[in-house]
């Protein structure tokens, strides 16, 4: 769904409104998200309401009729969509529609007037720009839409990172910002993995000012109204 809306928009610009149905395809943060950046407004149709997607299924119903149904034997997707782009731009879109009054789509949508916005590849990438908090792992990994990634910033290990990626091309990796430079992650090599170094934390080890927690003996001091002592104090 995502990959057919970049197309649109690269193809017509943002659309003032988006009307689909309420499938779990048409659903989702990421698509909502990009709409509200762009300005579109995201419509769906009531559910239970089959007027309410008259249109649609009006669609349909003529794509078939005058397309899919006399395509025959094909031997590839690419033969399919020739025959779908060539039914559209040749026959459905310069028809008379009865529901325009007799006009056709393509006379109707030329002939509204459409303000220049400037709107340009960097803005709909940014529009589709995702962001999520992960937390880095011992071994410098972090999960993704479930794909596992690694950070060649090591010293991450542990900490709280905001993870983003741009959903106009999903073979693009991830990558997370540090210091204002952006670092891309790249897949998981289980076996480099294994054998690089883990990052130590400094909760493994003994901290030379850490007071020893004893209870009884706190209560004690402060019932006899001595001080504290503290580790490393002479006796």
């Amino acid at each position: 769904m995502l990959s057919l809306l970049v197309r649109a928009v690269r193809k017509h610009g943002p659309a003032d409104a988006l009307y689909l149905d309420n499938g779990s395809t048409y659903r989702g943060q990421a698509l909502s998200l990009a709409c509200a950046r762009m300005g579109t407004a995201l419509l769906h149709a009531k559910p239970y309401d089959a007027a309410a997607r008259g249109k649609m299924e009006r669609f349909w119903r003529t794509l078939r009729e005058g397309c899919l149904d006399h395509t025959g034997s094909l031997g590839s997707l690419h033969d399919l969509n020739v025959r779908l782009w060539a039914f559209l731009d040749q026959h459905y879109h310069r028809a008379p529609h009865g529901g325009l009054l007799g006009k056709s789509p393509q006379s109707i949508y030329e002939a509204t007037p459409r303000p220049v916005d400037g709107f340009d590849e960097q803005k709909l990438r940014k529009a589709l720009t995702v962001h999520a908090r992960r937390r880095v792992r011992r071994d410098s990994t972090l999960p993704m839409e479930g794909t596992d990634w690694e950070t060649d910033l090591h010293f991450l290990a542990g900490k709280l990172v905001t993870v983003s990626r741009c959903l106009v091309d999903p073979s693009e990796p991830p990558w997370i910002e540090h210091e204002g430079r952006v670092h891309r992650l790249h897949p998981v090599n289980p076996k480099k993995n294994a054998q690089r170094q883990r990052a130590s934390s400094c909760l493994d080890q003994p901290h030379p000012t850490r007071t020893p927690f004893d209870p009884p003996k706190a209560l004690l001091d402060q019932a006899l109204g001595r001080k504290p002592a503290h580790e490393g104090d002479a006796p």
